[in-house]
């Protein structure tokens, strides 16, 4: 997996327990999912479809800088199927594991679009370095 976001977890992202806010952490997760996304279809009209359920295996406090994961599951036509993890530098515990995020890139009038990608892509193999 590979982990491209890293957040520092600050005072705002707490819950009354003094551990990291769940919707928070899940905005975060649905941010990174959206831009890999976006970036891998090449379509800044790409939206959430769906998000499994999800478990929280451990949490984070104020300080501790947690790392979001995202790997590719599977291209559809229009869709972009990912799992994430979500992890915790600090105590090197995993903090959730999402196992399937499903992404779809739209047209103008809102309607599935047809992406065309069958495999993932890596900016540096899209840019024409003569």
């Amino acid at each position: 997996m590979r982990f491209h976001t890293r957040k520092w977890v600050k005072p705002g992202d707490l819950n009354p327990n003094g551990t990291l806010f769940g919707g928070q952490l899940l905005a975060w997760i649905d941010e990174e999912a959206a831009l890999y996304s976006i970036i891998q279809l090449e379509n800044q009209k790409t939206v959430t479809k769906y998000m499994s359920e999800i478990d929280f295996k451990s949490s984070a406090r104020q300080g501790d800088i947690i790392e979001i994961g995202i790997e590719v599951i599977k291209f559809g036509s229009a869709s972009l199927t990912l799992t994430c993890e979500v992890r915790n530098k600090m105590t090197r515990q995993t903090i959730i594991v999402v196992d399937k995020i499903v992404m779809v890139s739209l047209d103008e009038a809102g309607n599935a679009k047809p992406h065309g990608k069958t495999k993932v892509e890596f900016v540096k193999d899209r840019l024409d370095l003569r």
